[in-house]
């Protein structure tokens, strides 16, 4: 292991951090594939070339490069290739297609996109207007792009090139623009700096435990904030190898694992769930994985999920695009609260704030708000938003829009997402709870819960959970309701209810309630007030 010291700010820039294992561990393999691994050295000599090649095709400092590539080493070094000629990349949702595909490049603006060829097609079908002026393409060209040129990728790769100068570069520079998941409407670009990627990265590796001898494994699409700040960048500042799959495979995961002795891993949302549910085989032991950071894990499972795979610690937390890691809780074998979110970040001070950004009581839910203790630790701002990057940023606290709460341990627990919370008469509801509950019913497959504006008063909201039953399941409107007054505070059961084919999601897969908050109520609205629904209160 080589891990670097990035104690200097001047050596937290990330085209720098390569060069620097380049020349301590040139022959040390870096990017590992099922067609072979390139070392750090090979890495850095590639990454040159695509920056000399990027910049005589129009590439400048300060300049987004946008990239639409699936998982590979080739996307690594078109990101690093960028951030050695001082321009920055912006990674696409390669699910987007249509309107979706169309507005990010548009927002983004770039003139310059690297694609892989077999997700041309989804380019040129938007037709013209599009801002690109080059295209360098990963592998074959499927088909050609009205108003741009095509460059092969392989060309750039073909000829030699000099280490960029970098010494205009600082460590506060843009290095990466993501996109937002386009929840709560349009997607925003985060604008991310060399030092909120080196230090996540970091500060990843020390709360993981990551120690001599580990393998990473990326199968998390290049679009996410985590697949680099947990995987390739923290395998970049500790000169460890990263094992990349183009995707995740439920199926294969465990044998990709012990194919390449990969022995740590980072999943989120619903892929551990995934592993977990597949059908147990004998050998799910028999895997080399020790470390796992798996968001978010139910309490539930997790103590199981370790003794059926092997698992010796299993670490969880929060964070976000827009400030990497906020919160960490390292599994050290102690037992921890049920869902609490572990311990602050260094570099970062956090409050639970109210609307008024007044500090709320202990136990008591309110914002989460971070402000950094050292420069350039939360994103830049938003790309051509500056609005945004105002509101989000007001009172000189960043406002992550997720409510949490902090118990007199100083545990800290998620409640909800901001928008989504639900508030009526003189209380607080978290649609994820009621979610939860709603979820338990065996006809259910899923759901989501949302205010409809009260009559009685608008600032207020009545409750309504929208549902998708389970293929060739049966339920009524009164069973969910009495279910949930069953099992949950009489105040969750819901005003309203509404069975749906499926929800509205974003191309990631995530729910959009603000459609189904501008949807409202709706002739297929079951309407427990007018049906005559008595709830118990007992």
């Amino acid at each position: 292991m080589n891990w670097l010291d990035l104690d200097d700010p001047a050596d937290r820039l990330l085209g720098r951090t390569l060069r620097r294992q380049a020349e301590a561990i040139p022959d040390r393999p870096f990017l590992v594939t099922d067609d072979g691994s390139l070392g750090f050295g090979r890495t850095n000599d590639l990454a040159n070339r695509v920056a000399a090649g990027l910049s005589a095709h129009g590439a400048r400092p300060g300049e987004p490069v946008a990239l639409l590539m699936d998982s590979s080493p080739d996307c690594v070094l078109a990101a690093l290739g960028a951030n050695k000629l001082g321009a920055f990349w912006m990674p696409t949702n390669t699910d987007y297609k249509g309107s979706w595909l169309r507005e990010t490049f548009e927002d983004g603006g770039a003139r310059l996109l690297v694609a892989d060829g077999a997700l041309l097609p989804r380019v040129a079908e938007l037709g013209p207007g599009l801002p690109f002026e080059t295209i360098v393409v990963r592998g074959d060209a499927a088909c050609e792009v009205p108003g741009a040129k095509l460059v092969a990728l392989d060309d750039l790769l073909a000829e030699p090139a000099p280490e960029p100068d970098d010494a205009d570069q600082r460590y506060g520079d843009t290095a990466a623009v993501l996109w937002t998941s386009g929840t709560t409407g349009r997607s925003k670009g985060v604008m991310q700096s060399h030092n909120t990627w080196l230090r996540g990265a970091t500060s990843g590796a020390r709360t993981s435990r990551l120690r001599d001898g580990e393998v990473l494994y990326n199968c998390l699409p290049m679009y996410n904030s985590a697949a680099w700040v947990a995987n390739v960048f923290r395998a970049l500042v500790t000169g460890r190898p990263c094992v990349m799959d183009p995707r995740f495979s439920a199926s294969e995961f465990w044998d990709r694992c012990r194919k390449f002795d990969v022995t740590m891993v980072f999943t989120l949302g619903a892929m551990h769930m995934f592993l977990w549910n597949a059908p147990a085989r004998p050998d799910d032991a028999d895997n080399p994985v020790r470390s796992a950071t798996m968001i978010p894990m139910p309490e539930d499972v997790l103590g199981p999920f370790k003794e059926r795979f092997g698992i010796e610690a299993i670490h969880q937390g929060y964070g976000q695009s827009e400030c990497m890691g906020l919160l960490n809780r390292t599994d050290e074998g102690r037992p921890h609260k049920p869902n609490s979110l572990g311990v602050p970040a260094e570099g970062i001070e956090l409050a639970l704030l109210d609307p008024e950004d007044r500090p709320v009581a202990t136990g008591e839910t309110g914002e989460l708000c971070a402000r950094p203790s050292e420069p350039h630790v939360l994103m830049n701002g938003y790309w051509k938003r500056p609005e945004a990057t105002l509101e989000a940023f007001s009172n000189l606290w960043y406002h992550t829009g997720d409510l949490l709460r902090r118990d007199e341990d100083g545990d800290w627990f998620f409640v909800d997402r901001k928008a989504d919370y639900i508030r009526y008469k003189g209380r607080n509801l978290s649609s994820f709870a009621v979610e939860h509950t709603v979820n338990a019913h065996p006809a259910v497959a899923e759901s989501a819960a949302h205010g409809i504006a009260s009559e009685e008063l608008e600032s207020e909201a009545e409750l309504k959970v929208c549902i998708v039953l389970r293929p060739g399941a049966t339920a009524t409107a009164e069973e969910i309701a009495r279910f949930v007054n069953d099992n949950a505070p009489h105040f969750f059961v819901p005003r309203y209810v509404e069975f749906v084919d499926d929800l509205p999601r974003t191309p990631t897969g995530r729910v959009q309630k603000f459609k189904l908050r501008e949807r409202g109520v709706t002739p297929a609205t079951w309407d427990a007030r007018a049906e005559g629904f008595q709830v118990e209160r007992g």
